[in-house]
């Protein structure tokens, strides 16, 4: 392909250091603080992605599929530029829309329809605009009187809501959704999903993170499967799918 991706990621790795304490447990940690002061606690390292490679074409639609722990989030939080790799590079071109975390981006004293701007603006529209859209998501939400509540008194689905809504309506280039859709209720489910067939149709980016296969089924063209930070494989959503099916049999065994 010549042209250049939206998305590309090339030889992207991504470490955590863990101290003993995490696997050794608290008692035996204390116990063991005589000799760790006389040398050097061990360590270890934690490969969170190891050389993952990528790329994401305009309009393309990619879904993360993946064991919890296999890397997924952390390829997003990459791509949002919320982390930086330790080797490797990665690229995007265009607005980037995350949706990754529920509440990330709002401040929990403020009303539903005050984080509605604060959010819109932290997505890089400009807050007339947003202002000028703020009803359509307030609706599209179907929050109700409770818009004008502090979100701190939110359920887990309300801020599902809240949050796509708002992404659902800022025109995003690039849309990175990590499993938020999980908390809410059916109908509201086949609401987004309906939203994310009009991304697709209009060419907007998405990477999709769910365990969900129905789900990558619907909204996706390709699929890529991490596992302990490694891309396992990368194709069609179906032969993918299928290699899932394989590392969750062979788990169960």
């Amino acid at each position: 392909m010549s042209k250049e991706p939206v998305i590309l990621v090339e030889g992207a790795s991504k470490c955590y250091t863990m101290h003993a304490m995490a696997h050794s447990g608290l008692k035996k940690y204390i116990l063991s603080l005589p000799s760790r002061l006389r040398r050097r606690a061990p360590r270890q390292i934690f490969h969170a992605l190891k050389n993952v490679s990528f790329r994401v074409d305009e309009g393309e639609s990619l879904g993360l599929m993946g064991r919890n722990g296999s890397g997924k989030s952390t390829a997003l939080s990459l791509i949002a530029g919320v982390l930086k790799p330790d080797e490797g590079r990665v690229k995007t071109r265009g607005r980037i829309c995350p949706l990754l975390e529920l509440g990330a981006g709002f401040h929990p004293d403020l009303t539903g329809r005050e984080n509605i701007i604060l959010n819109g603006v932290l997505l890089g529209m400009l807050r007339r605009e947003v202002q000028k859209r703020s009803e359509e998501i307030i609706a599209f939400s179907e929050l109700g009187v409770f818009i004008e509540e502090p979100i701190r008194t939110y359920s887990m689905g309300m801020l599902a809501r809240l949050g796509f809504s708002v992404a659902a309506h800022l025109d995003p280039q690039i849309l990175l959704v990590d499993e938020i859709l999980s908390v809410g209720d059916a109908a509201f489910q086949a609401k987004c999903m309906d939203r994310f067939r009009q991304f697709r149709s209009r060419g907007v980016t998405t990477l999709f993170v769910s365990h969900d296969l129905a789900t990558v089924r619907a909204v996706c063209d390709r699929a890529i499967l991490l596992t302990h930070g490694e891309i396992r494989a990368n194709g069609p959503v179906e032969e993918v799918a299928a290699s899932y099916d394989r590392v969750l049999s062979g788990a169960a065994t």
